[in-house]
């Protein structure tokens, strides 16, 4: 089986050294042994971080696919284009395709899939989500019998470092992303993890799995960590509770439609997510018959990643030998994907108020008037310093949101400092 790498980065180049390394294991696995027939890099003269023949390297990567010697075209460049192309070209070709490609999964992998059905290839993508973790062929194939409920998960390890670090040390939001900087868990530019681009791009492609239905990350509400303060994290500590960036995936009530949102939450430190520290991922499935079902790992990383890389590899190997293929795309579901307005969740709301009486009934009676219950109030301060802290039951998010906009009105509220919504109670 002769493999055509795409890309040779940190990903990349721990491909070529798990192939090196393993070749007489992957030999036996497969049934056949493993050739690097090329690798298509940027640049012919950067250093790297493995040993790579540079009679491999190859700045023509239309080429390298191309190449009727090629059998499985492994893709880890990442972005749109060009690698949307080049694997509908290798797809049209006959070949094999693995990548770790979420963003492109996410916003195209109808054109992805569907070239893969239309000429019969494979298309295999473990690594674009929870690095080493394996967890979308449980999804795809192990629970293939089952219906999953939900998808409740730590899907960033960025966004979990810095989090983590404001919760065990008090650090604020700044100081922890220089220092995930500075350990090389947040790129220069933080944008896509802090804001929550990346973790949303991962969410469509779990909802995808778990409920038989197209989500793209158009269809995934998004929200980032930026906003969220040393006094949030120490408040959340203080009732028993620890945030998290999570993505969650979650079938309605009904069974009719799905909501995909990534989003700070708060969740029970006796959630077993809560436990989830430094930059690793983890995801709890929810399944009617499975029941509870936690993947925890390191959730990016080049070696790791290309563990994940390396076992679809065998995978499609395995098939091209068997004549067979792997399973194409599920979407016979066709769930609609619901607004933001109508989930319902939980809400943690920190209030800047006057000290004086009869606050609490005002504040209480606006709850009211948008139909959302308090299950706990308690007031922190005094003063120029009073703060009213509340959490509600269940409500939906446009109820929640028309409660602010009243509390903002009025004039014993000076501002509402904090909104959040509260995860995971029902499965701690």
């Amino acid at each position: 089986m002769r493999v055509a790498l795409l890309g040779c980065g940190v990903v990349g180049s721990q491909v070529v050294r798990l192939l090196h390394e393993q070749a007489d294991d992957l030999a036996a696995r497969i049934g056949a042994p493993l050739e690097l027939a090329g690798v298509a890099v940027r640049r012919l003269g950067r250093k790297r971080d493995s040993e790579v023949d540079p009679s491999l390297l190859t700045t023509d990567a239309e080429a390298l696919v191309a190449r009727d010697d090629v059998d499985i075209v492994v893709e880890v460049i990442g972005g749109i284009e060009p690698a949307r192309s080049l694997m509908l070209a290798a797809l049209a070709d006959g070949k094999a395709i693995v990548t770790a490609n979420k963003a492109l999964l996410a916003e195209d992998g109808a054109t992805v899939h569907g070239a893969a059905k239309r000429h019969g290839g494979d298309l295999y993508y473990e690594a674009s989500v929870a690095g080493a973790i394996p967890l979308l062929r449980p999804l795809r194939e192990s629970l293939a019998g089952d219906r999953v409920r939900r998808v409740l998960g730590i899907v960033n390890g960025t966004t979990n470092y810095i989090l983590d670090k404001m919760d065990t040390t008090g650090a604020s939001f700044t100081d922890a992303l220089e220092e995930a900087q500075s350990l090389g868990y947040a790129e220069a530019d933080p944008t896509a993890d802090v804001e929550g681009f990346d973790a949303a791009a991962k969410a469509a492609i779990l909802a995808g799995l778990a409920f038989h239905t197209r989500v793209t990350a158009a269809d995934v509400h998004r929200e980032g960590i930026t906003e969220i303060t040393a006094t949030d994290v120490a408040s959340a500590k203080a009732m028993g509770y620890v945030i998290k960036l999570l993505a969650i995936c979650a079938r309605s009530d009904d069974g009719r439609s799905v909501g995909v949102r990534v989003h700070p939450a708060m969740i029970p430190r006796t959630h077993p997510l809560a436990g989830v520290r430094e930059a690793y991922n983890a995801v709890f499935v929810e399944a009617e018959s499975a029941g509870q079902l936690m993947f925890y790992g390191k959730g990016a990383g080049g070696a790791p990643t290309a563990s994940a890389v390396l076992g679809d590899i065998v995978a499609v190997a395995r098939n091209r030998i068997a004549g067979v293929h792997g399973p194409q795309e599920s979407t016979y579901a066709d769930l609609a994907v619901h607004p933001m307005g109508e989930t319902v969740t939980r809400y943690h709301v920190s209030l800047d108020v006057a000290d004086k009486p009869g606050v609490l009934a005002t504040v209480a009676e606006i709850f009211a008037k948008h139909d959302v219950s308090i299950r706990i109030v308690r007031q922190e301060g005094h003063g120029d310093d009073a703060q009213l802290v509340l959490v509600t039951h269940r409500a939906t998010d446009a109820a929640l949101s028309a409660t602010i906009s009243g509390l903002r009105e009025l004039d014993i509220v000076r501002d509402v400092t904090s909104v959040m919504r509260v995860e995971g109670e029902e499965s701690s």
